[in-house]
């Protein structure tokens, strides 16, 4: 893995450059400025770009609409503070692949890079419901979705309602008393069944439906 690291905050960053090292993971740059990090994105080929939403001059979702216009197709992830929905679904309109939190653990977010490499939208699951109200606002129709809930095993709404929950796959195993692996073979027939490519949609839809409300 191959990471660009952007983020104005020197100590931040070269404390997350030492702890992404430390697991073994490439970083192949820690800048600060988003003029030269739109050059190393396009010159350097990294697998993801990591950057901070709140930059002086131009913020994270402007240097990815930047990065867009000029045909760079970097997979980028944004690495905030803010839980603010409407910067969640503007990043996500922008075209970003990952809306993470600051507070999150080091495994947590190597996981996230990782699946973001691997062609999945990640989003930190504190933010679903900021989701869900952004999909309700904009009177998202999911009449047709909902159908398929019908599928799920007792056990998989049980776990999907976890996941409306904003809880993560060892959270869910601990309340329920199983394993964190056998929760993951429920969240891929879960997405399997609901044809969706990541638990934050199955979730976000959950959320809308009122399913889980009147469990």
């Amino acid at each position: 893995m191959r990471v660009l690291l952007i983020d104005d905050h020197a100590l931040f960053r070269i404390g997350l450059l030492e702890l992404l090292e430390r697991r073994g993971i490439e970083v192949i740059d820690a800048v600060g400025d988003s003029d030269v990090g739109l050059r190393l994105a396009r010159d350097c080929a990294p697998d993801v770009v990591l950057m901070d939403l709140r930059m002086p001059g131009e913020n994270g979702i402007e240097l990815v609409r930047k990065m867009r216009q000029e045909g760079i197709e970097r997979r980028v992830a944004m690495l905030t503070t803010s839980t603010d929905e409407r910067d969640v679904v503007e990043a996500l309109q922008a075209g970003v692949n990952g809306y993470l939190l600051k507070d999150m653990e080091p495994d947590e977010l190597v996981a996230a890079l990782q699946g973001i490499i691997a062609g999945q939208t990640i989003v930190a699951p504190e933010l679903t419901g900021a989701l869900a109200r952004a999909v309700r606002q904009e009177s998202v129709a999911v009449d047709e979705p909902a159908l398929a809930f019908s599928d799920l095993t007792p056990r998989e709404m049980e776990i999907l309602c976890h996941l409306a929950g904003g809880q993560s796959n060892k959270v869910i195993g601990n309340e329920l008393g199983i394993s964190e692996g056998t929760v993951k073979l429920h969240v891929k027939s879960i997405l399997r069944k609901l044809k969706m490519r990541s638990r934050v949609e199955a979730a976000v839809l959950a959320v809308e439906q009122g399913l889980c409300d009147r469990q």
